[in-house]
């Protein structure tokens, strides 16, 4: 991405996952409300002009707190999805370690101790 904001948007993984999740989950919620803005928009024409300033208002107050309270379960999830992966792949990590394949094979350990007890008596002479 070429743009400032998706050059900012790669330094800022947390922030890009953040707002993909909120488009996402936005995306009903603003059709509903397009849909409402053309149905009063049609009632208009009808000739329910204070209706649908009154409509309209209560319903982007309403987009308003649903965005809102979307904005919120997005931050939520991303901060979810971001933990869990931090979790998963530091247990991989472990499960997989070397550490691991050492302590499973004694016999390199015993060559490792001969190795040092070398380097030892190497020192002391």
């Amino acid at each position: 991405m070429k743009s400032p904001v998706g050059q900012y948007l790669d330094r800022h993984p947390f922030l890009a996952l953040t707002l993909l999740v909120f488009i996402a989950v936005s995306a009903v919620p603003v059709g509903f409300f397009l849909l409402l803005v053309v149905f009063t928009s049609l009632a208009a024409l009808v000739g329910v002009i204070l209706l649908e300033g009154l409509v309209i208002s209560v319903g982007g107050l309403s987009l308003l707190c649903v965005l809102c309270g979307l904005g919120f379960v997005s931050v939520a999830m991303s901060g979810t999805i971001m933990v869990s992966y931090m979790v998963v792949s530091s247990l991989i990590s472990f499960w997989f370690s070397p550490r691991l394949l050492t302590q499973q094979n004694p016999s390199a350990d015993c060559q490792l101790a001969m190795k040092a007890a070398d380097f030892e008596g190497l020192y002391q002479e």
